[in-house]
């Protein structure tokens, strides 16, 4: 088994999913890669997309159907603007035409060219999708891709995790080996992650990409706590993040993100306002990622407010919190978060929510436990208890839309990881019963018992049984 870096779990992404809107995003720039390779795309006269299962069953309220489009039109989700995306899917629509790879006019049928298969599956995986190119002399060419989860993309014989997969100096596959070796070597969780990451990048690249990711946390908090109104997809539900910025501040208002940290870290510090803060945290993030926002993947968008939350709170509340910590947060989450991709899923369309927030939660409560001064058996035993406690969770969104559940979920699942890293701190690992590779295997057990309408099919759960009025998409 090759290893995965911490940076492949934890990265910049793109709202509102990471399965299905990240997916069909990069499967779409890797088909035209493809294409690139044998002949010029000048030579295409049409494309034709077919979605299916869980891609076509939640895809509009997942926005898949833009997310192809977009990675048809050439556009980098890591660079684009996003407030241009709807303009931009508009003029596709409207003009019946697309720039392919932003160099070549077609013709595009939204409504003819891009078809939901609601009604068929792909066997190899819940989320999968066919792209095919039409040549002008007539000639086809088809190729399957499949989204696997935290923006990863498959195919039956190759997997972009593989892009980036190397073996490392310590391998680390399962918890237990991750326990070995900083025994052997006496170090802490990480300090061996650090290691093994300088197998992709020298450590003050490390350190600065992580930092880099912390920069992007901190400007999506801080865009989703001064922005309010009503999040798309017709379901009308209400920002609340700036809202309860606004109580807990007194209505202060702050210019750039840096006077808003100091306005939080001087703000009561009673328990109640601390536990309004994680939340505020959490659900300016995931309103952010509901409403095409640039956010960090962690392990995937559904989940993406849970780390951040728990960082900014460590920050903010945690006496001598530094950017050192921040590095080592960072690298431990990821890791644990390299652990359950390797093997179980991260993806709802395999496991329901609890491979999305019961990972993520899992990852928060390592990287806090570490930040804590948790020895690596400690900081296991976090990430054990907070996946524990998410064992079973489904994934049910309303109307298909990352919104309900998912946005006040990702407040749950910070605040579970503050409270298993809080109990492992105070515990003896040694008198565990349940360990961390133990309880991800009955993640993955109770995923593969789990009937298919609660792995992000909208078929069940509250999406079944809150009745909503969609406008067509």
């Amino acid at each position: 088994m090759e290893s995965i870096s911490a940076f492949e779990i934890i990265k910049v992404g793109i709202g509102p999913s990471s399965s299905h809107t990240m997916g069909p995003w990069k499967a779409a720039e890797l088909f035209l890669n493809e294409i690139q390779e044998l002949q010029p795309l000048k030579n295409i006269s049409q494309v034709i997309v077919r979605l299916y299962g869980s891609l076509a069953k939640t895809g509009h309220g997942h926005g898949t159907d833009v997310a192809v489009l977009m990675g048809l039109a050439g556009e980098d989700y890591t660079q684009i603007n996003t407030d241009t995306i709807p303009e931009k899917v508009t003029a596709i629509k409207t003009s019946k035409t697309i720039l392919l790879g932003g160099q070549q006019l077609i013709a595009f049928d939204y409504d003819k060219d891009l078809i939901f298969e609601y009604d068929k599956s792909l066997p190899f995986h819940a989320n999968g999708m066919e792209f095919i190119a039409v040549f002008n002399n007539g000639q086809l060419m088809s190729r399957k891709y499949y989204s696997v989860g935290g923006g990863f993309v498959a195919t039956e014989h190759d997997n972009t995790i593989n892009q980036n997969a190397i073996v490392t100096p310590y391998p680390c596959h399962h918890a237990v080996t991750i326990a070995e070796n900083c025994a052997k070597l006496n170090l802490r969780i990480s300090d061996l992650v650090m290691l093994n990451e300088q197998a992709w990048r020298t450590e003050e690249e490390i350190k600065n990409h992580a930092l880099y990711i912390w920069d992007e946390i901190k400007d999506c908090i801080f865009r989703g706590v001064n922005k309010s109104g009503i999040l798309p997809g017709g379901l009308n539900v209400k920002r609340r993040a700036a809202e309860l910025n606004e109580k807990l501040l007194a209505g202060r208002h702050c210019n750039d993100v840096n006077e808003w940290i100091r306005a939080v870290k001087a703000s009561d510090k009673s328990f109640t306002s601390i536990n309004k803060w994680i939340s505020c945290f959490a659900l300016a993030v995931n309103e952010e990622n509901a409403s095409f926002g640039r956010i960090i993947t962690a392990p995937t968008n559904g989940a993406s407010g849970v780390i951040p939350a728990v960082l900014m709170y460590a920050w903010c509340f945690v006496d001598g919190f530094d950017e050192d910590k921040v590095v080592r947060f960072i690298l431990t989450a990821g890791e644990i978060g390299t652990i359950f991709k390797k093997n179980a899923t991260i993806s709802a369309a395999m496991g329901g929510c609890q491979a999305e927030i019961g990972v993520s939660s899992a990852m928060a409560a390592a990287g806090l436990a570490e930040c804590l001064g948790g020895t690596p058996e400690q900081v296991l035993m976090a990430a054990e208890i907070a996946m524990e406690h998410h064992l079973g969770l489904t994934c049910d969104p309303i109307g298909g839309l990352v919104q309900i559940p998912c946005i006040e979920r990702n407040s749950m699942g910070a605040i579970k990881a503050i409270t298993a890293s809080n109990i492992a701190m105070e515990s003896d690992p040694k008198s565990a019963k349940v360990s961390l590779d133990a309880v991800i295997k009955s993640m993955w057990d109770t995923a593969k018992d789990m009937s298919e309408k609660y792995k992000e099919t909208a078929e069940g759960g509250l999406a079944l049984n809150i009745p909503v009025n969609l406008p067509e998409c």
